[in-house]
């Protein structure tokens, strides 16, 4: 029995370590029926989770927007998901990383007398592999990038700045462009039509040798995202948060997207024209990834383009 769990990964659950498999999350679980629930995510490089104080604590923003209770502490959610970690080491070289999730649900919509044993917060605590393989030929050629009909959920409806388990905006805006082009990047823009973000992504340009990104207000504040202006800052590199329409994105000397599992990602295209000579990574996106680099202890790019063969 326990060579067959060691060949499992290992999730926290309300509590418990778990198979990932025994994880069961009732059907009347609000996050299950209405997106009721927020979530985080993380990396890690070689093994050791990325900046997982930084995510956390911006897990707790989301929740304490939700005004979801999870019941336990930040320090505790950390220490669970570093335990999470450890517990799936061995299955790590195979894959080469992981995801790294923390998930709280609002819990049981008990309506009537059912007696479930549980109607509190459902949290759950997990990895799984990060798609090395799948993103590599975007970190070989540059990543190609398109603009959605569909706007970005405005701030005066629901914050973008929590990272809720409704993703429903953005999958419905990411359709049209996958359909279009399954290899590109969906962005969305906010109500006034100026740039503001993707699936788990932000979007950085250089214009005139200088960085320009999304103001916060429109996007979740990425944790890599942060770190990118504070590289720049670091590099002597000007950048500025704000609005970003179509003209100058179209005319940016350079482009890329940041995340916490992709790192910093150069883009060639952008709505089927080339960003400048289409050529990537541009001079300012390769000082930034080589400083990315170096500040993980890790050359991402090099270990996705293992996964080329």
């Amino acid at each position: 029995m326990a060579q067959q769990l060691s060949n499992q990964r290992i999730a926290w659950f309300n509590g418990n370590f778990m198979p990932e498999g025994q994880v069961m999350i009732p059907f009347r679980d609000r996050s299950w029926k209405y997106g009721d629930g927020a979530f985080d995510m993380t990396r890690t490089f070689e093994g050791q989770p990325f900046r997982l104080k930084e995510h956390i604590d911006r897990f707790y923003r989301s929740l304490r927007y939700l005004q979801i209770d999870p019941g336990i502490g930040p320090k505790e959610m950390v220490a669970h998901s570093e335990e999470v970690v450890a517990r799936n080491e061995h299955l790590r070289p195979a894959v080469g990383d992981w995801w790294v999730g923390q998930r709280v649900s609002r819990g049981v919509d008990a309506v009537g007398d059912e007696g479930w044993d549980h109607t509190g917060p459902n949290v759950v605590i997990e990895v799984l592999p990060l798609p090395l393989k799948a993103r590599a030929p975007m970190f070989r050629d540059g990543a190609e990038v398109i603009t959605t009909t569909v706007r970005r959920t405005a701030p005066s409806m629901l914050s973008p700045r929590a990272k809720t388990h409704n993703y429903l905006n953005m999958i419905v805006a990411e359709k049209p462009v996958k359909a279009l082009n399954p290899n590109a990047w969906a962005i969305l823009l906010d109500e006034h039509g100026n740039l503001a973000e993707g699936l788990g992504s932000n979007i950085f340009i250089v214009r005139e040798g200088e960085l320009f990104t999304p103001s916060e207000r429109y996007v979740l504040p990425g944790v890599s995202r942060q770190m990118t202006i504070d590289m720049a800052t670091r590099l002597g590199i000007k950048c500025t948060a704000g609005d970003i329409d179509l003209f100058d994105a179209a005319n940016a000397e350079e482009m890329f997207l940041t995340s916490t599992s992709l790192c910093i990602l150069p883009v060639k295209s952008f709505n089927g024209g080339s960003v400048a000579d289409g050529k990537t990574p541009g001079p300012i996106t390769k000082k930034l990834i080589d400083a990315y680099s170096k500040d993980v202890g890790c050359d991402f790019v090099g270990q996705y383009l293992k996964f080329l063969n």
